[in-house]
């Protein structure tokens, strides 16, 4: 859930592109709205209704309102506040986050619960990739960070017996998948 407020704190404190402090409180703030608060607020609404029993969302009929839902908010955010005109990094990011959430929307369907924290980091790290190839610099140490940290939370999902390896290995690659494909955009 944190991972595109992490995504927008990793980008300001990486670029060397001149931002005023309100445009980067304005794009945060966005961003925090649009992806914490407001699916928080609609995941205790489904809760309140019976939708939902738990944070895991167990049972994969329960994930289809909240991927949906959690779609139409990145729609919004890369067509109305983070557009390709003003930060094309992070416009592309979130175009591939609103690609992937749509993968794991239709791969309920076939009844894989992709694990969603997989697409997250996975998706995060590629980011921090491209992000360190677009501004040719040298972040081998933050790379390394997010692929060891990709590799802890499969771990811990095995662990916690959230996930099979099947539904891990869906969510990396609907979180590699996407971003790689708009890399050639924005690099």
């Amino acid at each position: 859930m944190f991972i595109s407020v992490y995504a927008v704190l990793l980008y300001f404190f990486v670029t060397d592109r001149y931002h005023s402090y309100q445009e980067l409180f304005l794009i945060f703030v966005q961003v925090l709205i649009l992806t914490i608060l407001i699916p928080i607020s609609i995941f205790y609404f489904l809760m309140s209704l019976g939708r939902a029993n738990s944070v895991m969302l167990s049972e994969i009929s329960q994930r289809k309102v909240p991927l949906f839902l959690n779609a139409i908010l990145l729609y919004l955010l890369i067509t109305q506040s983070i557009r390709v005109e003003i930060i094309p990094e992070l416009y592309y990011f979130f175009f591939g986050a609103l690609a992937s959430t749509i993968l794991v929307f239709l791969l309920i369907f076939v009844n894989l619960k992709a694990s969603i924290h997989m697409v997250g980091i996975s998706a995060l790290t590629v980011f921090v990739i491209g992000f360190s190839l677009h501004t040719q610099t040298n972040q081998i140490y933050l790379v390394a960070i997010f692929l060891l940290l990709t590799g802890i939370v499969a771990s811990s999902r095995l662990v916690m017996k959230a996930h099979d390896n099947k539904e891990l290995i869906a969510g990396f690659l609907a979180g590699v998948l996407p971003q790689i494909s708009l890399l050639c955009f924005w690099l």
